[in-house]
């Protein structure tokens, strides 16, 4: 499969992105199955067992009698390749696999010749035109491009510098991930030069992903000022609430510097991800909890209004 014939077999050209902690199997299959990419990390499984259970039902769900299977990604994080849980991941996704890896946090080295390998695709996290360069001498099939905005470990660049100047050295795939909440923002990506939207924090807002309760509230009641970039959560540059920020009893405007590389000063109690709550600042365009399929049926409408503007 080519990224062209990947967005022919979409409704939409929307992946919704892996998020770590909130992104699982009913939000993976309810995306695929109502006509966008659906997605989860593979490192949200607790064990290589648990993901290869959740491979297996992901396959079966998504199976169809009378044609092809709904695609589908794994994000895998390649930072740490030698580890024994990534060598197991690894094999897992080379058994069953997955139409598109989405690779992050690293080389996509070796990864995208094992994914290569079967027919999969190849989707890499980039936020700089040096690393897009990179990524793309590896071979990579599309390049994520994180722009300013993004939900989860981000970028500072404008999407109207970045993917013009990365579309005219490069003719593969582009999703765009930066505050896009509507179907209007999915077809602006395409006008811009992308060709899928890449949209994770207003699927986080659905009622089949992982996020609790209180978290979707504050993704409702939370807006655009709400948001702030720090690597003092995560220790790296990273969106997050600051109504997270403040239930955890921190002072979102004071929080304590880093101790290390990549090692966050918080009290050891407190987790980034699972405490504190991410979020892009397209957070201001949710009003809502919808189901899945009602989201992407709204998208829908909203992306083929803007085609006829």
């Amino acid at each position: 499969m080519s990224p062209a014939e990947l967005k022919a077999s979409l409704r939409l050209p929307v992946v919704a992105a892996p998020m770590f902690l909130v992104s699982g199997t009913r939000l993976l299959i309810a995306a695929s199955k109502a006509g966008v990419l659906g997605s989860l990390p593979a490192s949200n499984a607790r064990t290589s067992k648990q993901f290869e259970e959740w491979l297996g039902t992901i396959t079966t769900a998504l199976k169809s009698d009378s044609g092809p299977s709904k695609p589908y990604a794994i994000n895998l994080i390649v930072r740490g390749a030698e580890s024994r849980r990534f060598m197991a991941d690894l094999a897992l996704i080379e058994r069953f696999k997955p139409p598109v890896v989405i690779t992050s946090v690293g080389k996509p080295g070796d990864v995208t010749d094992r994914i290569h390998a079967y027919g999969g695709l190849v989707f890499h996290d980039v936020a700089t035109l040096r690393h897009a360069k990179k990524a793309i001498e590896s071979g990579v099939d599309g390049l994520i491009l994180l722009t300013a905005g993004a939900g989860g470990h981000t970028g500072t660049a404008n999407p109207f510098a970045l993917v013009p100047q990365i579309r005219r050295l490069w003719d593969g795939a582009i999703l765009l991930a930066g505050c896009i909440s509507d179907g209007a923002g999915v077809r602006a990506a395409e006008i811009l030069g992308a060709d899928f939207a890449y949209m994770g924090t207003r699927f986080a807002a659905a009622r089949e992903s992982l996020a609790s309760s209180e978290y979707k509230q504050l993704l409702v009641t939370q807006g655009t000022d709400d948001i702030l970039t720090t690597d003092r959560i995560s220790g790296l540059a990273a969106t997050f609430m600051r109504g997270s920020i403040a239930r955890m009893g921190l002072d979102p405007d004071k929080l304590p510097p880093r101790i290390g590389l990549l090692q966050p000063g918080l009290p050891e109690e407190i987790k980034a991800w699972r405490d504190v709550w991410s979020a892009g600042q397209g957070v201001g365009m949710i009003d809502d909890i919808p189901t899945t399929a009602g989201l992407v049926d709204r998208l829908e409408r909203e992306y083929l209004a803007a085609l006829q503007r």
